[in-house]
């Protein structure tokens, strides 16, 4: 007789295997004990017909993200799509994440045991603080999802995501904060062949750069996105929300990220907002607008890593990106193209930074050009900036709000609106440094800083050497 049950059970679940919907309604005793007078939410409802009708399609990976405010019942959500995913196929794999190894264990794990605890089928399942698992013997390892912090130093469990056959979930929590690595280094298990991919990614929207911020813009065509009200959803503090909306007003950024479920204007410590940059992207200018102002150069070089040598220009409000070379210790080499493009632009001024020009500085020096050598930790010429490189990034935050033209360049936008900006221990505005970006997953803002280089000191149109030709026949291209 238990035999029986036990297999009522496993055809039970093996039916709602394309369905969490149904999967939701039927696995727990709505109505008794605990979830008297508790239902699901629409919107949670509605998501997971997202999954059921992304289900129908094979071979296709379900990418859903969602930015909600607080308070609208995703922890639950989360612990349902977990328990459907391993119950309903063999052999499940999984990893649950969160912004910080807190949240994961107290909110999105803690929730899981909520309602492992009132699930129908729980005794075919064992639960512990950093995974559930089947019972099934030797399926320990197989059929199992896992509560996992992320790291960006450490992300091989990421890497070794694969199940080819059968089901993966991956959900991230929190995901704004989660660093860009983690999510690069978990696409990597969305090429498993004939394989079920469910990829959710919940949080609130506190960050306008970063790989969530993407899901909603720059990759919007990989992901379903829905952004849920707070003020829509029946369990969420409507006093609470009320306050919020008097002390600090609807259009206010922190009610936007807490309860309408929205991207800030800015996060709270970037220092150029990602609505700048659109409006400066939009932004239509002419040549008579421009061409009468100095052209400067500004030269971002790279030695090192993934970086890349960024050659940029600006004249007036219009700039323009002239090349991208990947890592080169080729001084000479990169001497010429600068000098070229000093050149056939006539510029006044070529700046190029400290970090990794000083040969090509030096270089340039024995070509008679006289190049200037800009380091971004120099005492500035305004005593309110911490250094050189947050000086010339405000006058170009200037610049882009008032008059600046920009290309429309993804790569452009995301350095420009990724680092954050803070008041230092001297009181002084200091800009986040490209190795404390990498910390956050971020890469290294080079186009950015080519850009900003082309602000390091005033030019008039005076000073330009407007006849120098290159001092060799040598063609750099």
């Amino acid at each position: 007789m238990q035999q029986t049950t036990q297999q009522s059970m496993i055809d039970f679940l093996a039916e709602l295997a394309y369905d969490p919907v149904a999967f939701v309604h039927g696995a727990f005793p709505w109505g008794a004990d605990k979830l008297e007078g508790q239902q699901p939410q629409d919107w949670q409802l509605d998501l997971l017909a997202d999954i059921r009708d992304g289900l129908k399609t094979p071979g296709k990976v379900i990418r859903e993200a969602i930015a909600s405010g607080h308070g609208i019942g995703k922890s639950a959500l989360v612990a349902w799509i977990i328990l459907w995913a391993i119950s309903t196929h063999e052999d499940t794999r999984g990893i649950i994440t969160a912004n910080t190894d807190t949240q994961l264990k107290s909110k999105t794990w803690a929730e899981l045991s909520k309602w492992y605890e009132c699930f129908i089928a729980k005794h075919m399942f064992t639960y512990t603080a950093t995974a559930i698992f089947s019972n099934t013997p030797g399926h320990e390892k197989t059929w199992r999802i896992d509560a996992i912090p992320w790291n960006e130093h450490h992300s091989e469990s990421f890497a070794g995501l694969h199940n080819q056959g059968n089901r993966i979930l991956l959900v991230f929590d929190e995901a704004s904060a989660i660093a860009n690595i983690i999510w690069e280094v978990a696409e990597g298990a969305m090429t498993d062949a004939d394989t079920e991919i469910i990829w959710c990614a919940f949080g609130n929207p506190t960050r306008t750069s970063g790989r969530f911020y993407d899901c909603f813009h720059r990759d919007r065509a990989l992901w379903k996105t829905r952004k849920i009200d707070s003020r829509d959803v029946a369990i969420s503090n409507k006093d609470l929300i009320a306050e919020w909306q008097e002390t600090r007003g609807e259009d206010s950024d922190f009610f936007k990220v807490r309860v309408r479920g929205e991207f800030p204007s800015a996060s709270e410590l970037q220092f150029i907002s990602s609505a700048l940059i659109e409006e400066a992207t939009k932004r239509i200018i002419h040549k008579h607008e421009f061409d009468f102002a100095p052209v400067i150069i500004g030269v971002d070089p790279a030695w090192t890593g993934e970086d890349s040598l960024e050659i940029f220009l600006r004249q007036g409000s219009m700039c323009k990106h002239l090349a991208t070379y990947q890592k080169n210790d080729d001084d000479v080499h990169m001497a010429e193209i600068i000098a070229y493009f000093e050149d056939q632009y006539r510029a006044a001024a070529v700046n190029i930074d400290q970090g990794y020009g000083t040969g090509i500085y030096s270089v340039g020096r024995n070509m008679r050009r006289t190049w200037n050598l800009v380091s971004f930790a120099a005492k500035p010429r305004d005593p309110y900036y911490a250094n050189k490189r947050a000086e010339m990034w405000s006058e170009m935050k200037d610049w882009i709000k008032t008059i600046g033209a920009l290309p429309d360049d993804a790569q452009l936008r995301d350095d420009l609106a990724g680092p954050e900006a803070f008041m230092n221990r001297s009181g002084k505005l200091q800009l986040e440094s490209k190795e404390d970006m990498k910390k956050r997953g971020l890469a290294s803002p080079n186009k950015a800083d080519a850009l900003a280089l082309t602000f390091a000191y005033p030019v008039r149109v005076e000073s330009g050497r407007k006849d120098t030709m290159c001092n060799t026949d040598y063609d750099p291209f």
